[in-house]
């Protein structure tokens, strides 16, 4: 079986940033950019615990779904299976820089947050027990501080094998 596109990647290599994982082009020209949104450099630190990375979930997809300038764009946003990162999927042919600025709005919004974690309830989410504010707001913060507000090039593009 060939390996899939993300399978391909040197992990062994791969910084915290943002990347861009794979381009879908749909019928009738629309594009669909998958970013890689690395938070932990894979197999050298722990990933996010599980219960961080489904709060920051529920925050990130909704403020995302609520932004007054990309909401009409975002078609997903998602925890990575490794709990490494999260997946960002948008409308639109983009590059990393492109939203440089709306991660760093969505993980100060994400580190700051208070209150009560959207559709964190047993009516709304399937395993609503499983959150952790403070975590994802630590987690949220080391990466806005340590990578978002000081990327650069290399964060942005795929390591060579």
């Amino acid at each position: 079986m060939k390996k899939i596109a993300s399978f391909t990647i040197n992990h062994l290599k791969l910084l915290r940033g943002i990347y861009v994982s794979r381009k879908d082009y749909m019928n009738g020209g629309d594009v669909i950019t998958t970013f890689d949104i690395r938070m932990k450099e894979p197999n050298k630190e722990p990933a996010i615990g599980q219960a961080a990375i489904h709060t920051m979930e529920h925050l990130a997809a909704t403020f995302l779904r609520n932004h007054p300038v990309w909401a009409d764009k975002i078609v997903y946003w998602g925890p990575m299976g490794c709990c490494t990162g999260n997946y960002l999927l948008l409308k639109g042919d983009y590059q990393p820089a492109d939203i440089v600025p709306l991660m760093i709005e969505t993980f100060t919004f994400i580190s700051e947050f208070e209150g009560d974690i959207p559709g964190a309830n047993a009516h709304d989410c399937g395993n609503y027990m499983l959150n952790n504010l403070p975590m994802a707001k630590w987690e949220a913060r080391k990466y806005l501080i340590e990578v978002l507000n000081n990327i650069s090039q290399e964060n942005m593009t795929y390591p060579e094998d």
